[in-house]
């Protein structure tokens, strides 16, 4: 069996069991399992069905855009490397040990995924109606609004830049495949393993806060604890296993937090809780809305595309990956229909040292990758094998349709070598992406936008930023009072 099988094996073994645990103090609200088809229905939660059909739809479509446009948008790793250092391997060197390291595989893919579909079934099991309809949104939204990070800001993973720095999770035989076809996690910034469990932390607070109640009073404290507990021990685990860099935590807090506030404000509109979903919208209300989140937009896509700018007139001096000696590490590429074809063009930027070159079909690896590290002597005899001279450029062109690759790079010790093997790689895709990626990363700048004046209204109106509440609902509220 595959991870995919097995994960989806566990999630609906443990769901029933999770759901039923973290709600003994509490069976009276519980759903009984002959009411689940009315409750689907009277709640509408096949919408939410249909909400994780989609963003696994968004999720293939950036992926696919990813790699093609690394040519024009390369990375920001040696700007984040020169503000950190060797900080996470130091963690990685640190803890290091055999049984760690399968449990904290285990826990990055498995309970991380469980994670997002136990808590929508959870607060569903639970009847709370209000939090099904958030912690849904918040996995959809959040990755929606990490997507110009992925695109245009890429950084690359802590184990292809810091020399001797393992790739834990990625050299492992029954989970390299997977990764490589599913999630090439070749962008580390920012972290959805810290921004989607924050969200639904901080859709927790803004929910229990609003009510004028406390977390530890709440009737889902266990369970909140409980996502607490896997949120902290994921920002140990996506540094120690080489994935993700300090600054990538802070960041996917920021994601979570953009997301969760956009989803806390929007939700009652949604469920017209104040009446229907565009009540209180006018003309001049669409206008402001149309102006200010207009000009937040504006603001992020000139960011973006300075940073693409930056980034095209440095092409020369990129550096991809940085190899210790004995270090391997390698590129992904990703599948592309027949008759297209993909070329590599690998570099040696070293002035000495040689560097060693194995191209083959994802799938073929497995063999050089099943003991937490890349087996040089068996992967030289599973694929095309080649040496880059220092100063030199490997071009390679792939061609086979419907396949992923896999260009692994190897720096031999070398006494007489420079210790440390600096590469640079680019791979021309044939096709300028740059329109459908700033397309794609059109819903985030919005939503960064809606949230900036939401707050600033709130603020505006001197009302708490919590305050979820429709707009067009304050005027009323102050007649009211002023009747009272």
């Amino acid at each position: 069996m595959d991870p995919y099988d097995i994960m989806m094996g566990l999630i609906l073994v443990l769901t029933p069991i999770i759901c039923w645990v973290f709600t003994r103090h509490q069976p009276e609200q519980r759903v009984p399992w002959r009411a689940w088809a009315d409750e689907i229905h009277r709640k509408r939660y096949y919408l939410h069905a249909m909400g994780y059909v989609v963003i696994i739809r968004w999720k293939s479509l950036t992926d696919n855009l990813n790699e093609p446009m690394k040519a024009r948008t390369g990375h920001w790793t040696e700007a984040v490397f020169a503000l950190e250092g060797g900080a996470t391997k130091w963690v990685q060197d640190t803890f290091r040990n055999d049984m760690l390291t399968e449990f904290l595989n285990f826990h990055y893919l498995f309970i991380y995924l469980f994670l997002i579909y136990v808590t929508t079934v959870y607060f569903a099991f639970s009847s709370d109606r209000d939090m099904t309809d958030k912690v849904t949104l918040n996995y959809l939204l959040i990755y929606a609004v990490a997507v110009p990070y992925y695109l245009f800001f890429n950084v690359e993973v802590t184990s292809s830049w810091i020399p001797g720095m393992d790739a834990l999770l990625y050299h492992d035989g029954w989970y390299t495949v997977f990764y490589a076809l599913h999630d090439p996690l070749d962008n580390a910034v920012p972290s959805l393993h810290v921004a989607i469990p924050f969200g639904i932390l901080m859709l927790n607070y803004l929910h229990v806060k609003e009510r004028g109640e406390t977390l530890r009073e709440w009737r889902h404290w266990p369970y909140h604890l409980f996502v607490l507990v896997n949120t902290v021990l994921f920002i140990f685990t996506i540094l120690y296993l080489g994935i993700h860099w300090i600054v990538d935590i802070p960041l996917g807090m920021v994601v979570g937090s953009i997301g969760a506030l956009f989803i806390h404000h929007l939700q009652p509109r949604m469920r017209n809780d104040h009446g229907p979903m565009f009540k209180g919208v006018d003309r001049m209300k669409v206008r402001r809305h149309i102006v200010v989140e207009g000009i937040v937009v504006l603001v992020l896509l000139t960011m973006m595309l300075m940073a693409v700018n930056v980034q095209e007139n440095s092409v020369d001096e990129r550096i991809s990956y940085r190899l210790g000696e004995g270090d391997s590490t390698f590129e992904i590429l990703q599948k592309i229909d027949p008759g297209e074809s993909v070329t590599s063009n690998i570099t040696n930027l070293n002035m000495a040292g040689e560097l060693e070159v194995v191209v083959l079909m994802v799938e073929a690896s497995v063999p050089a990758m099943e003991h937490g590290s890349i087996d040089w002597s068996i992967m030289t005899e599973l694929g095309e094998h080649y040496t880059v001279a220092p100063q030199t450029t490997l071009s390679l062109e792939v061609t086979a349709p419907k396949l992923f690759h896999y260009v692994v790079l190897h720096y031999a010790d070398d006494q007489d070598a420079e210790s440390v093997m600096e590469v640079r790689v680019i791979n021309d895709y044939g096709e300028d992406k740059m329109a459908q990626a700033v397309l794609l990363s059109l819903p985030s700048l919005w939503m960064t936008g809606f949230v900036v004046y939401r707050l600033y209204r709130l603020k505006k109106d001197g009302r708490s930023w919590l305050d979820s509440t429709p707009s067009y609902v304050w005027g009323a509220e102050a007649i009211t009072d002023e009747e009272a």
